[in-house]
């Protein structure tokens, strides 16, 4: 940067990249009706201008001025000044807040379905079993088929499954809940933050993301340099990923994809979160590191009762030690 005239940065130079972004008006930095262009100055370096990005700008930036993101940023703003805290222990608050409050609740929901599922397979085993006789027995006074028959075998079941899970109310996609308002939270915080950052909704809460970090994340407007937030992130969601696997003993096909794309998933993370601003990748670590302790809590046997989840043949007296384990068992770290 020495020597540089304003406006002017060195690609070698990301922290300076970022505090030359951070000094745009907000209409500049984000991807709507005009963006940040970068042109070549006769000196050689590169300098920034604005550029037209078209009417009506991206998805994206549509997404981040949607009303969910700006009620995430005012109860953000809301928690900072009702605690006092610094930005990075409201934000780390804040994820714990979100977790505990909302998806916790939802965790346990769905672990009770997920209970009484299991406990209906021998039911449907044995009713599928009956089912199939009669079947072959009706097959044979009519005629049919193999092929009918096992139509006529598949529809019943179906419908003898649907009575069941209608008599104990606990139909599968029941159990998605979760999913459905945990992934659009997390979408709508971690855009709060980004909004914050960049300045897109107040400079003033901008300046106080630019000093509001800590230890070697001061600055919570620009990507963590160390990487260390970003690695812990990876870590983290990669332990979430082999404790649930590690203690699948019989797995299909599907569930060995879905464990293969979740590491996927967790690995590209991690550049992911060294490339967006402290607070974000702040955000995300805390986040998976609350949630990684709510699925270690809801193993407990004495947590499972207070949360009314019944008890299942899965189910293990000495949970935790059992996890442990798996994994050594799994991955080799006992001779």
């Amino acid at each position: 940067m020495r020597g540089a005239g304003p406006g002017v940065f060195s690609l070698h130079d990301p922290r300076a990249m970022w505090r030359l972004a951070r000094q745009l008006p907000p209409c500049a930095r984000g991807w709507g009706a005009r963006g940040a262009g970068v042109a070549r100055a006769p000196s050689g370096r590169l300098t920034v201008a604005t550029v037209s990005a078209g009417p009506g700008g991206g998805w994206y930036e549509w997404v981040a001025q949607s009303a969910p993101v700006h009620w995430a940023e005012e109860g953000l703003v809301a928690l900072q000044a009702a605690a006092g805290l610094p930005w990075w222990a409201a934000i780390v608050c804040g994820a714990a807040l979100l977790r505990s409050a909302v998806t916790l609740p939802l965790a346990a929901h769905q672990g009770r379905l997920l209970a009484k599922l299991e406990n209906l397979q021998p039911e449907i085993k044995t009713l599928a079993e009956r089912l199939r006789y009669e079947v072959f027995v009706r097959g044979k006074q009519l005629g049919w088929s193999e092929k009918v028959a096992r139509f006529h075998f598949k529809k019943n079941l179906r419908r003898i499954i649907t009575e069941l899970y209608i008599r104990d109310n606990c139909h599968p996609f029941k159990a998605t809940l979760l999913m459905w308002v945990q992934i659009p939270m997390w979408v709508c915080v971690s855009l709060a933050l980004r909004n914050c950052s960049v300045g897109a909704t107040d400079s003033e809460v901008q300046e106080q993301f630019s000093s509001g970090g800590a230890l070697w994340f001061t600055d919570l407007t620009a990507p963590d340099s160390t990487w260390i937030l970003p690695v812990s992130l990876g870590l983290v969601n990669l332990l979430i990923v082999e404790i649930f696997a590690a203690q699948k003993k019989e797995v299909s096909r599907f569930q060995k994809l879905a464990t293969h794309f979740f590491r996927a998933v967790s690995v590209v993370m991690i550049p992911v979160a060294a490339s967006v601003p402290s607070s974000m990748a702040l955000y995300w670590l805390s986040s998976s590191f609350v949630g990684l302790s709510h699925n270690l809590l809801l193993r407990s046997l004495t947590f499972r009762r207070l949360c009314y989840i019944p008890r299942t043949k899965s189910d293990s007296d000495t949970p935790y030690r059992d996890i442990v384990s798996a994994l050594t068992t799994k991955y080799g770290f006992k001779k």
